[in-house]
């Protein structure tokens, strides 16, 4: 295999690893670029790759399957925003922790007796005419699902609102300074509610992506701490949605060489990032007001708004 085939191979698989990490690191972005810290993607992640699988293997529609993981993410993110935004929680960290342990402990439960069980339904490969013709990049993206496409293209549309539309300029307006986007009529409570749901909603599509599109079954534990690296990608990628494209499938791609590379690089590194994600999400969050604003983080991040209180 010559150099260049070996590349789009590595970018191939990349991309299709990377793609449940760019669906979660998109939504997370939107929670956080409204001030809400949400710890708890890998939990979202879990159920929507049971809620997935179950949905899928029942109804023999794949399509069907990716609804129901959204639909499982959105509902458990409810958890944590009326928590976080209603509630007025200080320890936001602690109500995310919580739904990622809520979220892998009850699909163990529920998918006691489905393990093993492969999945006879998938969403669709995709074809582009051409674009194999462009070496390596296009070698690697002619051919992929059809989520991988969508995952990029989210990343396109959700970067135009988030910086190009009135609706971003209110999110990312509450992230930094609440009060003062409530005094111009934003619906602080809303848009955070909002922004928290959609991130529940990709998040419980990347579980869908790993059960019914990469490996289509279901196992205890498959999101294997994506949702842990999900936190630090949104931090690294700057909570913007277009550089967490590169994050994303650079991890993926790592992912891929670890397995190839076992005798020169071992996977266990790999296993450690999801602990090594946490510390460094924890010691910003928790970081000087200086060191914050020098990476760009919402002012706001993890601050409730109290409209009385301030």
């Amino acid at each position: 295999m010559g150099w260049q085939a070996a590349a789009a191979e590595i970018l191939r698989r990349a991309f299709a690893f990377g793609t449940p990490l760019l669906l979660a690191t998109l939504g997370e972005i939107y929670a956080e670029r409204a001030g809400v810290l949400n710890l708890g993607v890998e939990g979202m992640m879990a159920l929507g790759a049971f809620s997935g699988f179950f949905a899928a293997s029942r109804t023999g529609n794949a399509w069907l399957g990716l609804a129901a993981a959204a639909l499982a993410g959105a509902a458990a993110s409810l958890i944590h925003a009326f928590f976080s935004i209603t509630v007025r929680t200080k320890i936001q960290v602690v109500s995310g922790i919580a739904l990622s342990f809520f979220g892998l402990g009850i699909t163990g439960v529920l998918g006691q007796g489905l393990e093993g069980k492969p999945l006879e339904t998938s969403l669709p490969i995709v074809h582009v005419p051409f674009l194999d013709r462009v070496p390596i990049l296009g070698e690697a993206l002619a051919e992929q699902n059809i989520l991988v496409y969508a995952g990029i293209l989210l990343a396109f549309v959700l970067w135009f609102f988030l910086f190009r539309s009135g609706w971003g300029i209110a999110v990312r307006s509450i992230g930094e300074d609440p009060a003062a986007a409530d005094s111009l009529g934003v619906k602080v409570e809303l848009v955070r509610y909002l922004c928290v749901i959609l991130g529940g909603i990709m998040a419980g599509m990347g579980g869908g992506y790993l059960s019914i599109v990469y490996r289509p079954s279901w196992t205890e534990g498959m999101t294997g701490g994506m949702g842990w690296i999900v936190i630090a990608l949104t931090i690294f990628s700057f909570w913007n949605p277009l550089v967490a494209i590169g994050g994303a499938y650079l991890f993926g791609a790592l992912f891929y060489l670890s397995y190839k590379l076992q005798p020169f690089f071992p996977p266990e590194l790999l296993t450690m990032l999801p602990y090594l994600a946490t510390i460094v999400v924890l010691v910003i969050v928790s970081a000087s007001g200086s060191l914050r604003r020098k990476m760009g983080v919402p002012a706001a991040l993890g601050l409730p708004y109290d409209r009385e209180g301030g």
